[in-house]
């Protein structure tokens, strides 16, 4: 979600999974009845912000996993994908035991191929992020992770570091944290990842963490961790008061800087997965609302000027 140009797509991965299962306790009662991932981000269903973070990746193979109840749902609003120029797989994830059940899951949709993996309740907007997105998908081996800055780290994955600045060590929710630089819920893997992940013994919690999963590639020497510093924003839409924050933000972005942040339509255009005429078609589709006047506008322009370069 950024306003810069778009490189090249990455062609070294090529998959990459939005997990947008759970039970969005945290949310009740807004999600006795619904995902919290269909849940408004201001003018966008959540599963929009991580889902074109994995576009801006250069990933066209996505595959979006949920409960059995919230699949169909998630089906009916994203369909196969084409109108973006992307594939879509749908899979159920029957009980929510960890994060890297979800490649587990995927196992032979994976087929032994690197992968990475995103959040459905994560909001990341960066200027340039897509060049930081694609340096990551286009590693040949190892891991790469990406954490921001928090004020309350000991709800997440916490990174510490050495004296010159390397990561050492990663610690879950721990109780007196090694720093405030949390993991954010956006991964790249390579093709080790199911191996590593058939591995995993559940923890306290009867849950995979990922963060075992991540200590498997720190321990080899091959986990790399990309800092979303000054200018980024990293928001997890898992509680009423950061959904309303993400909500707030996403309205002052596209209204101050005329920018749209989350919108798969846009970014299916920049990347050159869609042409003009079917995002007109696609903004069309979305009568007079305020997002399809914009991507109309987009399209009225670069008819005019060129696109964007």
């Amino acid at each position: 979600m950024n306003d810069c140009p778009i490189l090249p797509t990455a062609d070294k991965l090529k998959k990459g999974i939005l997990l947008a299962g759970g039970s969005g306790t945290r949310l009740h009662p807004m999600t006795l009845a619904v995902s919290k991932q269909l849940l408004p981000v201001y003018d966008k269903p959540m599963i929009y912000y991580p889902l074109t973070t994995l576009m801006l990746s250069g990933i066209r193979d996505i595959m979006i996993i949920s409960t059995p109840d919230d699949l169909p749902l998630f089906q009916r609003l994203l369909g196969d994908g084409s109108q973006y120029g992307v594939q879509f797989t749908y899979r159920v994830q029957p009980s929510p035991d960890g994060i890297p059940q979800a490649f587990l899951l995927a196992a032979d949709w994976l087929d032994n191929s690197p992968c990475a993996l995103v959040l459905g309740d994560n909001l990341i907007f960066a200027d340039h992020l897509s060049t930081a997105l694609q340096d990551a998908a286009q590693r040949d081996e190892g891991a790469v992770i990406f954490s921001y800055q928090v004020k309350d780290p000991e709800r997440y994955g916490v990174i510490s570091f050495d004296p010159m600045g390397k990561l050492c060590d990663i610690v879950e929710k721990p109780e007196k944290p090694p720093s405030n630089w949390a993991v954010t819920g956006l991964y790249f893997y390579d093709k080790r990842v199911l191996d590593f992940s058939r591995r995993l013994k559940p923890s306290w919690r009867n849950e995979l963490e990922i963060t075992d999963l991540n200590r498997f590639y720190l321990e080899d020497g091959k986990l790399d961790v990309v800092k979303l510093g000054r200018g980024c924003a990293w928001l997890d839409a898992g509680l009423p008061e950061s959904l309303l924050e993400a909500s707030s933000f996403v309205r002052t972005i596209q209204a101050r800087q005329g920018l749209i942040v989350g919108s798969p339509g846009e970014v299916a255009y920049r990347m050159g997965y869609i042409t003009g005429q079917q995002l007109h078609d696609y903004a069309l589709k979305m009568g007079k609302t305020e997002l399809g006047r914009i991507l109309l506008n987009l399209v009225a322009s670069d008819l005019k000027h060129g696109p964007m370069s």
